[in-house]
């Protein structure tokens, strides 16, 4: 019996002096990942109330990624178009040397996390022998009818350790039934082969784009979430569905105020009042490209029926189109620009989506890989030595077990907060010896929120703080830079936050000198 008061009394006193997040966690209700706004809710509760909404665990692994791989390939590629007519015969395609482990190792050594592929462009060209359809690999000359591109990529994704998503375009030029209701189901068909034949899929893509003057086709976008849902529940449904949304543009650059959580469109409140699925948002999404500056902001959010944690993906392609054309060799985005892309979208609480599109061969050309391995190589230099490493961190306000030194542990699992009922805080990174450095790096934990919407830095001169940066959101990351800065002492102002704020990681660093001579253009707020 003494043993088991020992035991349950060691227990308990664990419990009260370990300061571990694991032990604030509960176990994730999908009602923590939107918000109904009620009619004459104050801006106040709203802003609250957007505060703790949380991602998925589906949308924190994916936040994580953070630099995710496109490949256009198909029979644009062969065709030299961009958007095919679906009139193209299957024999055009005909890649000499198709190999998607060369594809899958430049990628993860340029710092990939996972690969979606266009398994079917608007053309209707199927990358897979889709029984559905006779305009497939499967009638093309390539391996003699036989070989299967999906197939291929996925298992090079698994061998080298790539996660592997899908792109599956519902506009179909090819299809006879396009344009009818029969469509949902030939389309339900191919994505069921898709998400049954080839593995683990963790990013399922939909392009809501639809020529001008062609066929309407009113889409059952419910089923198809349904379905994807069932047959791959980690994955996250992509640019026409429900998970993560489109920045809103095809640069790769994302906002200087990038909100995790927005205002969706939904076909009934009452009916995701009622829901008791899993997935409760599904049946009332409507999809919609989300534009404009600042679609989480305030005054968004108090005109909202519903509210969601509906993270933003920014995409390019390293070329100028989307698919590989010989004469686009000399127009590839440099190193510098990739970086600063990095910086615009990564570092602005998006997720990079790169377009990197095989060649003819079917081959990652080698102007796209030179390119690909310079940014890697600036990325690395610049974050090889974080300046706030081994800081004596204090903070105007620490909740208790939530201590300031959280912020530089380099674990992510932890971090600072304020004592409840505080959104205010400065903190203050006492360096181990003056350094220079021009980048910082902010991180909030987003699994309890998304909160901080205005904050500076300021550097100690000896005499006075002086101010050298500043911001608005952080979310996931925040990438910062700036002339050089010299000091040992370094200050966070929170000045804004919509619940008490959080840091999970903090870092000074330094970019190479081939980076610095036009920094600024985009940094501005």
């Amino acid at each position: 019996m003494k043993s088991f008061i020992f035991a349950f009394g060691t227990i308990i006193l664990l419990m009260l002096i370990i300061p571990s997040t694991a032990l604030s966690q509960q176990k994730y209700n999908p009602k923590q990942n939107f918000a109904i706004i009620k009619k004459g809710e104050s801006v106040k509760q709203i802003e609250k109330q957007a505060a703790h909404i949380i991602p998925s665990p589906n949308q924190l692994a994916w936040q994580k990624m953070e630099m995710i791989a496109f490949a256009h390939f198909g029979m644009n590629t062969f065709a030299g178009a961009e958007i095919g007519s679906g009139e193209a015969p299957p024999s055009e395609f005909n890649p000499t040397n198709f190999d998607p482990d060369q594809w899958v190792k430049i990628l993860k050594s340029a710092g990939f996390k996972m690969l979606i592929l266009t398994t079917k462009h608007h053309d209707g060209f199927c990358l897979w022998p889709s029984k559905y359809t006779k305009y497939s690999v499967k009638y093309s000359k390539w391996e003699n009818g036989k070989g299967d591109v999906v197939g291929a990529v996925a298992k090079a994704c698994r061998k080298y350790g790539l996660k592997f998503g899908v792109y599956c375009s519902p506009w179909d030029r090819h299809e006879k039934t396009y344009g009818t209701p029969q469509y949902n189901a030939h389309f339900r068909n191919q994505l069921r082969e898709l998400l049954t034949n080839y593995g683990k899929i963790s990013e399922v893509w939909f392009d809501g784009y639809r020529g001008p003057g062609a066929k309407k086709e009113v889409y059952d976008w419910k089923s198809f979430y349904k379905l994807i849902r069932k047959l791959q529940p980690g994955a996250v449904i992509s640019g026409m569905g429900p998970d993560v949304r489109w920045v809103g543009t095809e640069t790769g650059y994302g906002r200087n105020s990038e909100w995790g959580v927005v205002p969706i469109n939904v076909s009934s409140v009452k009916g995701l009042e009622q829901s008791k699925s899993e997935y409760p948002i599904d049946a009332v999404f409507v999809p919609t490209n989300i534009m404009g500056e600042v679609p989480g902001a305030l005054d968004k959010l108090e005109n909202a029926k519903v509210i969601k944690w509906y993270p933003s993906e920014a995409d390019v392609s390293i070329r100028p189109g989307w698919f590989y054309h010989a004469d686009q060799d000399s127009k590839v985005k440099s190193p510098r620009e990739l970086v600063d892309i990095y910086f615009s979208s990564v570092g602005k609480n998006s997720v990079l989506l790169l377009n990197v599109p095989p060649d003819k061969q079917g081959l990652i050309n080698k102007h796209d890989i030179s390119n690909l391995m310079g940014m890697r190589r600036i990325l690395d230099e610049t974050f090889k030595t974080n300046f706030a490493e081994g800081a004596k961190v204090s903070a105007s306000s620490e909740k208790k077990g939530f201590d300031a030194v959280n912020i530089i542990d380099n674990k992510g699992t932890s971090y600072w907060t304020t004592k409840d009922g505080i959104d205010t805080a400065s903190i203050i990174f006492n360096l181990p010896n003056k350094q220079t450095f021009d980048v910082a790096m902010l991180q909030e934990y987003i699994e309890v929120g998304q909160r901080i919407s205005k904050f500076s830095l300021q550097a100690w001169d000896g005499k006075n703080w002086k101010e050298f940066t500043k911001g608005t959101t952080i979310g996931y990351k925040r990438l910062l830079r700036f002339d050089p800065v010299e000091t040992s002492k370094v200050k966070l102002i929170i000045e804004q936050s919509r619940a008490n704020p959080t840091l999970s990681n903090f870092g000074l660093f330094k970019l190479p000198a081939e980076m610095t001579s036009k920094i600024k253009s985009t940094e501005k707020e």
